[in-house]
């Protein structure tokens, strides 16, 4: 039994004890197991596979979460996975000789940088210096610039996260309706760009938009970016469509507790919506997937370009 076999029966018996699931709500758990279990199979097909070598410089506690679930993931799909921690001090010119050094490396598969780093390292330049084909988070400009000519194998892992969300709903690519709401480098444009490749109609808003809602409440499928809690609501949302909420925010509630809550005011959209992605429990799962996804999209391509010696 392959591993997404398995995967797919646990959770069919885990399902008929677990109470029943708002059918609205697009959780990233199942996209992301199945994603998992197709890597895990790809994983164990080849004789040898590198390793992926995460990249801390200096010390960014709020990085410690996003590379514990990396390495869940590697370690759940049999991929090796390295963590370096730099010293905060090293200047950009060592970072990027290091890197090159992996980049001349057939024991590295990829180049995971973590962010933030130290406000004298130029994040762009120094992303640049991962190969194409070892940019497996799909950040640096040559990466991001592919997805203008369709090749999308190796795109940045949260906007390849909606875009697999929206997959889910089973909407039809083709002349389907998209509004983004964001317009970032490495989320908004690279979506808004993924989805075009799929036949979509895309609009994109940003702080400059005269008004977000004579957009989205046409839209078939709204996507949200902005780093802005509840910017959202159901009066902005047309009946039926499907909303990807990739904002992340931290909100402090009447009580004094703290919360995450998305772009998107989930609870009330969800009775005119047909789908909606919660946060937390949404995209965030499926982007850590799509992170291997992208390692083995690399390894296939390292092995077209002769890299390997498999």
């Amino acid at each position: 039994m392959s591993a997404s076999e398995r995967v797919g029966r646990d959770q069919g018996s885990y399902g008929m004890n677990a109470p029943l699931e708002d059918p609205r709500l697009l959780r990233g758990k199942p996209v992301k197991d199945r994603i998992l279990g197709e890597v895990a199979d790809y994983v164990r097909s080849v004789p040898h596979i590198g390793k992926l070598v995460s990249v801390s410089i200096g010390d960014v506690p709020e990085v410690a979460i996003y590379i514990r679930n990396q390495a869940r993931a590697a370690e759940a799909v049999g991929l090796p996975f390295d963590q370096q921690f730099w010293d905060g001090e090293t200047a950009q010119e060592e970072c990027k000789l290091r890197i090159q050094e992996m980049n001349d490396d057939p024991d590295v598969l990829g180049v995971i940088l973590q962010r933030p780093v130290p406000s004298h390292i130029n994040v762009r330049s120094l992303q640049s210096a991962i190969h194409p084909l070892k940019d497996i988070e799909g950040m640096s400009p040559a990466s991001i610039g592919n997805i203008v000519y369709n090749d999308v194998a190796m795109a940045p892992c949260t906007a390849a996260s909606a875009v697999e969300l929206i997959r889910e709903t089973g909407l039809n690519m083709e002349g389907l309706e998209v509004v983004m709401v964001g317009h970032s480098e490495i989320v908004g444009k690279p979506a808004a760009m993924m989805l075009m490749a799929e036949g979509a109609t895309v609009t994109v808003c940003h702080h400059m938009t005269r008004s977000v809602a004579m957009h989205s409440r046409r839209a078939d499928v709204v996507v949200v970016a902005v780093g802005k809690a509840h910017l959202i609501g159901a009066d902005m949302i047309k009946p039926g469509a499907a909303v990807i909420d990739i904002g992340i925010n931290q909100v402090r509630h009447e009580d004094g507790t703290v919360g995450i809550v998305g772009d998107v005011d989930t609870e009330a959209i969800k009775e005119i919506a047909g789908w909606v992605s919660p946060v937390p429990g949404g995209v965030g799962p499926v982007t850590v997937a799509i992170l291997m996804r992208n390692a083995i999209k690399a390894h296939q391509r390292q092995q077209e370009a002769g890299w390997l010696n498999i």
